[in-house]
């Protein structure tokens, strides 16, 4: 009898124990949250535009190179010679297209980090505790995206 009444003590001292840290736990979830629709923020930044442009001039060198290459392959008349032509061009197409998609994405890289600082910084700049994309909040939440847009032009 003493030994169930000692147990059942123990019990009881660890249920109130663990009710008593759970509610302690619990009362310290007051964060703020914010939301921040992200391709909203990039396709607006500036530097992203730009990026487009230039990959976009850059495309219309490579097109332009490749036609250039297809006419003197096309007036090559010597097998050899041709064969020749189209291992040169073939390789200079491809180190064109390695430079560039190496310079996007680096540039693509810098901007990702810049928009990261901007969201950081208005999330910081607004007291909030978490920020989470607006594609995967149901509900709730902040929407900071007009202030990180601001920030990131």
């Amino acid at each position: 009898m003493k030994k169930n009444l000692k147990l059942t003590a123990l019990v009881l001292g660890a249920f109130v124990i663990g009710f008593s840290v759970n509610n302690f736990a619990m009362s310290d979830v007051t964060s703020k949250i914010a939301v921040v629709d992200v391709p909203q923020v990039v396709s607006s930044s500036s530097q992203v535009q730009a990026l487009r442009k230039e990959q976009q001039a850059k495309a219309k060198e490579i097109v332009a190179f490749v036609e250039k290459a297809r006419k003197e392959v096309a007036a090559t008349t010597d097998v050899k010679k041709k064969q020749a032509l189209e291992e040169k061009y073939n390789k200079e197409l491809n180190n064109k297209k390695a430079a560039m998609d190496k310079n996007y994405a680096s540039k693509l890289s810098a901007i990702d980090n810049t928009i990261s600082a901007k969201i950081n910084e208005q999330a910081k700049a607004g007291g909030y505790d978490i920020v989470l994309a607006k594609g995967v909040v149901l509900y709730g939440g902040t929407d900071i995206t007009d202030a990180v847009k601001k920030a990131v032009k």
